[in-house]
Parts: C-alpha cells; sequence; structure tokens
C-alpha cells in the first residue's frame, strides 16, 4: 500500500520572453511557465504533476493546487485508482471550489496538475508509462477511468466500451509499434513564432525539412500583407507539391466573418486547417467557419481548436455542431488524464482526428502518451502531434523526435518530473543567489513595461 503524506506546489517560470519563443498574435511575449505539484508519499515514489501557463497568474494556480490536494492528503493511493471516475468526481466536488469554475478555469488548470500527478504516482508504482497503463487496461477498466456527467447525450458508456472492443483489434500489432517508435507522428511550430524575424524563420524552416519533417505550422494574425509574406517564405522553404503540409494558426485573434475574410485571402497558400481563428467558446462561429472555408479556389481549408477549450462538455458541443475538422485537447487545461479519456473517445465516436495541444513547457511530455493511447487504445488510426523544440533540457525523461516520429516514453510515470536544478534556479520569484528570477538579467522582465 502508498500512502499519499504531503505535498508541494512550486511556481517555475522559464524567461522565454525575451527571444519571443511561444510568441503569437494574441499571445506577445509570455514566459512559458509551470504550475507544478509533487505528492510525496510513505514510499519511495513521489507523483510530479504540472500545468502549463505563461507567465503572470502561475501563482494564482499554484493557489488553487494548494486547495485541493489536500482532498486526498492522507489517502492510500490504490482507493484512488480502483474507481478513477468516482475519484475524479470527488475531485470536482467541493461546492466551495466548484463556485469558482465549475470545471474551468484556474480551479480547472490546477486539477489537472493534480489529477496528472496521481497518475505518474500510480504509473510509477505499476513500473510502467502512463501510456502502457492505459493500453494494458480492458475496455471495461478504461471506461471506469471516465466521469461520463454531461456527455451522456453524446456518448453512453456502454458504447464507449463497444469503440474500445473495436479497437482491439491490431492493438498488440500497434503496441509494438510504439514499441519501435513508430506510433505519433510529429510536425513542428518551433519556426513559425509570430514574433520571429523572416531570416530566422526561413533558417528554421529549412533545418526542419533537412531533419525530416514533413507538417509546419506558423503564427498568423498580423497584419494580411505580413501573413502572406511569412507564408510565402514558408512554401519556399518546404514547397507546394513535396508532399509537405502547412497549419497556421491565429490564437483566437480574429471575430468570425475577419476570420472568413482573413483565411479566404490566405488560401492560395493551401494550409490544411486554420487553428483557433475565434473566440475558443464560439462553437457555432468556429462551425460557421468550416463551412465557409469548405470551397475555397485553392480547395478546402480545415478548422481546429482545443488549446483553450475547458472541458469535455465544450468539445462535445464542437462535435455535435459539426465545428472541427480536427480536435486539439490540452493535457493541463481540461482535467488530466481522464477528461482527456473522455474527449478521445468522444472523438473516436465523431470520426475527428486527435492533434493535442502541445505548443508549451512539459505539454510534449504529456502529450506523447495521450496521442499514444488514441492510436494504441482508441483510434486505432495515426495522426499527428506538435512537438516544439524548447526547454526540454529541464526534465529528467525529455520528449524527442526521432525520424519524424515521437520516442514513444518508456519510463515509468507521466515523463513531466522537472530536474531539482532546474526548479530551483528558474523559481518564483526565488530564492536569493538560487533564482534567475532574483538576477539583474531577469530586471529587464520585471521592470520593464507589461506587454500585453
Amino acid at each position: 500500500m502508498v500512502k499519499i503524506t504531503g505535498f508541494t506546489s512550486r511556481d517555475v517560470r522559464f524567461p522565454t520572453s525575451l527571444d519571443k519563443t511561444g510568441s503569437d498574435a494574441m499571445n506577445a511575449a509570455g514566459d512559458y511557465s509551470s504550475a507544478y505539484c509533487i505528492l510525496y508519499t510513505d514510499s519511495p515514489h513521489a507523483g510530479h504533476g504540472m500545468t502549463f501557463t505563461i507567465g503572470r497568474g502561475n501563482e494564482i494556480v499554484c493557489a488553487a493546487i494548494n486547495t485541493l490536494v489536500p482532498l486526498i492528503v492522507g489517502r492510500d493511493l490504490d482507493s484512488l485508482t480502483a474507481d478513477w471516475g468516482k475519484t475524479w468526481r470527488y475531485l470536482v466536488s467541493d461546492s466551495q471550489l466548484r463556485w469558482i469554475g465549475p470545471e474551468k478555469g484556474v480551479i480547472h488548470l490546477a486539477l489537472g496538475a493534480v489529477v496528472n500527478a496521481i497518475w505518474d504516482l500510480w504509473a510509477k508504482t505499476l513500473d510502467k508509462p502512463v501510456w502502457r497503463v492505459v493500453a494494458d487496461m480492458t475496455p471495461e477498466e478504461v471506461v471506469r477511468c471516465i466521469d461520463f456527467r454531461y456527455i451522456t447525450d453524446a456518448l453512453m458508456p456502454e458504447e464507449a466500451i463497444a469503440l474500445l472492443r473495436e479497437a482491439e483489434t491490431g492493438k498488440k500489432e500497434r503496441i509494438e509499434e510504439a514499441e519501435r517508435s513508430r506510433a505519433v507522428p510529429a510536425y513542428t511550430t518551433s519556426a513559425g513564432w509570430i514574433g520571429y524575424g523572416e531570416e530566422k524563420m526561413k533558417k528554421l524552416l529549412e533545418e526542419s525539412v533537412r531533419k525530416g519533417y514533413r507538417h509546419f505550422k506558423l503564427k498568423v494574425g498580423g497584419s494580411l500583407e505580413d501573413d502572406k509574406r511569412r507564408l510565402r517564405i514558408a512554401r519556399e522553404a518546404i514547397g507546394y507539391d513535396q508532399g509537405n503540409a502547412l497549419m497556421v494558426d491565429a490564437n483566437q485573434i480574429w471575430s468570425v466573418p475577419e476570420a472568413i475574410a482573413h483565411m479566404k485571402e490566405l488560401a492560395e497558400f493551401k494550409p490544411w486547417f486554420i487553428e483557433e481563428p475565434t473566440s475558443p467558446d464560439d462553437v457555432l462561429g468556429h462551425a460557421a467557419i468550416r463551412e465557409a472555408l469548405k470551397n475555397t479556389p485553392h480547395g478546402t481549408i480545415g478548422v481546429a481548436t482545443g488549446e483553450m477549450c475547458q472541458n469535455r462538455v465544450m468539445f462535445k458541443q464542437f462535435l455535435q455542431a459539426g465545428a472541427l475538422s480536427v480536435l486539439q485537447p490540452d493535457a493541463c487545461r481540461v482535467g488530466g488524464v481522464n477528461e482527456c479519456l473522455a474527449i478521445l473517445l468522444l472523438a473516436r465516436k465523431f470520426g475527428v482526428p486527435i492533434v493535442p495541444h502541445s505548443g508549451g513547457v512539459g505539454l510534449p511530455e504529456y502529450t506523447q502518451h495521450l496521442s499514444t493511447i488514441d492510436y494504441v487504445v482508441v483510434s486505432g488510426k495515426k495522426s499527428l502531434l506538435e512537438y516544439v523544440d524548447h526547454l526540454h533540457e529541464h526534465f529528467e525523461h525529455p520528449a524527442a523526435v526521432r525520424e519524424g516520429y515521437y520516442v514513444t516514453p518508456m519510463e515509468p510515470g507521466y515523463s513531466v518530473q522537472m530536474k531539482a536544478d532546474s526548479m530551483d534556479r528558474f523559481s518564483f520569484p526565488g530564492e536569493e543567489g538560487k533564482s534567475w528570477w532574483r538576477s539583474q538579467e531577469a530586471k529587464s522582465i520585471l521592470d520593464g513595461p507589461r506587454v500585453v
């Protein structure tokens, strides 16, 4: 028996605003950050979970983590994992905490960190990576991980079991593919940040082509002239007819009419999809954009969203409305692995491919497990997964891409255990003499004007 005996949260921030890594039309200068949760036990194992933010407000998520974890301190791990769906509902049912959600916003971001820390701990005690924990479950065990409240009008537990049973065909072979690191093809956003100069963007795209990438994503949402110029440079670097795909991401900058008009102007560059063209809560707006972009003179442009989508209920509605061509859940914003399983199954039922949001510190480490679960256990179909080549060196078991595929994680856990030195060095506000945020170099961020 393993008992959870205590916890700590850490506010960890990396100064990516200095070089504009992560910049887009809506978020000009973020500092990639982790609201981090560590669960301590009476065993040699600890559970590590985190939620991704981009700087200010990370301390608020840490405060929310501190309010949630006492719900499980003193509990035996087995009592939490024996009926995961019941545990998940218990964690979202504190009525006073639920009032500041429910199941969305800061409290749900914090829940993702806590739930994922439990999964990390559990997988370590089982000596398996999280994806393999799920792959070794029966369909009934997978379904018991999910709280079906609010989604049974779209997916019943019995339907979910039937879908998982269908996917059992070929599962053994798909596990073997995963073990050979051939389960999750990668695409790159590393060249496409909107704050990068054109020469830097071109150089990084050409390097990505040489590394074997076939799918590339660029940020858009500046002026139409700037977007056209950048996409023209991108197409010159990756080609039009070499089988290389281009995706674009507006990060919610447009209204619905603006999104339609802007993307019709960019259709000549043949983007596969436009990501987050408008408000992440606007289900019918996304549906209207998808309908309007079905038949441009240069072909169909799909519509994708999900990184700011707050829970399984919103994803259910996007799918019911036929609003998405690609579904992009975030491993942190929704309430951890359990809710992600619900979303993967909803996408399977509606026949929409899963391409998780993975552009942030720790996200590739998480989402490589989710995409592997989707391929091996849920859909049986290969999709794509974003890879951003930043900050992996701070993790004990960093995500990596080889020959165009994610290297399947084989170490026990959920892969987000951060190096202790990195946590100390980038803790905010941090200790004098230890934290970068106490250095002279940090003053350019701390004392400078806020970038909004």
